[in-house]
């Protein structure tokens, strides 16, 4: 048995409990049972049996870890998707709402990423090991909902993030969009998942000292948690506010909760599930998939309005990676099948594709980074340590916004007209080094790394973007600079 088997194995009978709750449920709904369906016990749930080869702590932490990796997986292909929508193809009707829909779902991506940090704070409090991964394409692991795919947004790849984020009562009810979305996610993919039923369990398992004990919790784990007023930036409730005022286009509302206690954990995961799911559509700060939901509205209605002639994304590859340029042949024009990749092998597009790579790996290990370093008042001249990784951390969300826009008009291959798109490449490790002063050296490394790309870009005959590039370099020069002097301190 391989490790996704057996992987697999302990994850089942999460799957297996859902659904034969949603039987039971169905069952004493329907008046079938002894007790009346209007009882208030038609919605009670049997409680779930943690597997005999795990204690309850040891069992919570793999399920986070699936969690964690859900999070980030669904924020990668988020992102994908917003990255993709643009292009001179769209109707000049058309693009203030095209527009919006690209904020609605990059504020979404940001939502994600706080529940990625979010859970990382759960993790951290039990005393568990964090986790930053993800598996790539193809990916099946229970509760993903789809496989993984990096697509541009269509219809389709819309739908199937509409069925990710939707409750499972709405997915089974005879609403004609619903119908309508489980009929082509079905159709895309073989066995489509949501993840509600992962969220049952953990907050199930979470709230019950008999599962995991009550000196599980560290609150002396604080200091090394990650603090809204550090990562939120402002973006509470949509009170950042949006260009139209209407509640679907407000801005991100991202939740980054540091925790205390074991009410702390529960209501931390609560509320993400709640910020996925959500109950009702009339809230103010709608759920991900009432914003889904709107936008495939919307899109439905242009598609009817236009006679099916509006395409509102650029014409990018799907899973691409990073090619060798002896590769280059007959350029591509139409992007791969869902499991399948598309190969970058345009000169250009490569560097820029292993550009991107670098500063994502690099996004990565300065966010993990992060929950090494305390709070306190560990200064190295005019800045501390984790002030200087959580700046940086926001400076690489910016960098790859800015390379991925680049990427998604740069050719897969010379001359095709298929774009390449952001790899978004997994790390072949998402591990750091023993000790301070490793850590440093390693985003010392990657920085040095990135600037050999960066000069063999900028050495191109024709380079449009060496302005983006130039301020690349003069921020990379100062950010070496400060773990110079920090590497100096460790060693010190």
């Amino acid at each position: 048995m391989d490790e996704k088997q057996l992987r697999k194995s302990f994850i089942d009978p999460v799957l297996e409990w859902a659904r034969a709750n949603q039987k039971h449920k169905e069952v004493r709904l329907k008046g079938l049972a002894d007790v009346s369906a209007t009882d208030a016990g038609a919605d009670a749930e049997m409680p779930f049996v943690v597997p005999m080869q795990f204690t309850g702590k040891d069992y919570i932490t793999m399920l986070l870890h699936v969690d964690a990796e859900i999070e980030h997986g669904l924020m990668l292909q988020y992102l994908y998707a917003a990255y993709s929508i643009g292009g001179p193809q769209i109707q000049e009707k058309y693009k203030e709402r095209v527009h919006n829909w690209k904020n609605i779902i990059l504020g979404i991506a940001k939502e994600e990423m706080g529940h990625f940090i979010s859970v990382q704070n759960v993790l951290k409090i039990i005393g568990a090991p964090l986790n930053f991964g993800r598996e790539s394409y193809p990916w099946d692991v229970p509760f993903y909902p789809f496989p993984f795919t990096l697509e541009k947004f269509t219809l389709g790849s819309l739908a199937k993030y509409v069925y990710a984020e939707a409750p499972a009562e709405w997915l089974s009810s005879d609403n004609p969009t619903a119908k309508e979305i489980n009929k082509s996610v079905h159709a895309q993919a073989s066995d489509p998942h949501t993840v509600g039923a992962l969220f049952k369990v953990l907050l199930q398992l979470i709230q019950d000292p008999d599962v995991i004990s009550d000196d599980a919790f560290q609150p002396g784990t604080y200091p090394y948690q990650a603090k809204f007023d550090e990562w939120g930036r402002g973006y509470t409730g949509g009170d950042r506010g949006s260009a139209n005022g209407g509640k679907f286009t407000k801005s991100p509302d991202v939740l980054v909760a540091p925790l205390l206690s074991r009410d702390d954990a529960y209501n931390a995961l609560e509320q993400i599930a709640e910020q996925g799911e959500g109950d009702e559509l009339a809230s103010d700060t709608p759920s991900h998939f009432e914003r889904f939901l709107f936008i495939y509205e919307e899109f439905k209605s242009i598609l009817k309005e236009s006679g099916g002639d509006f395409d509102p994304s650029y014409n990018v590859a799907t899973n691409p990676y990073a090619g060798d340029p002896d590769h280059a042949g007959t350029a591509s024009n139409e992007p791969a099948d869902e499991m399948e990749q598309n190969e970058i092998t345009s000169e250009e597009g490569i560097l820029w594709a292993e550009l991107f790579d670098t500063r994502y790996r690099l996004l990565l290990n300065f966010l993990n980074h992060s929950f090494l370093l305390d709070n306190g008042n560990n200064n190295v001249g005019s800045f501390t340590p984790r002030g200087l990784i959580i700046n940086s951390t926001f400076g690489e969300m910016y960098n790859l916004r800015s390379l991925a826009t680049i990427l998604v008009q740069t050719p897969l291959a010379k001359g095709g007209k298929l774009m390449a798109g952001p790899p978004f490449t997994s790390p072949y490790s998402f591990d750091l080094p023993f000790g301070e002063h490793n850590r440093w050296r390693l985003h010392r490394d990657l920085l040095e790394a990135s600037a050999k790309l960066i000069a063999s870009l900028k050495a191109l005959k024709t380079q449009p973007h060496s302005q983006y590039l130039n301020a690349l370099q003069e921020i990379d020069r100062k950010l070496l600079d400060a773990i110079s002097q920090l590497m100096q301190a460790e060693l010190a």
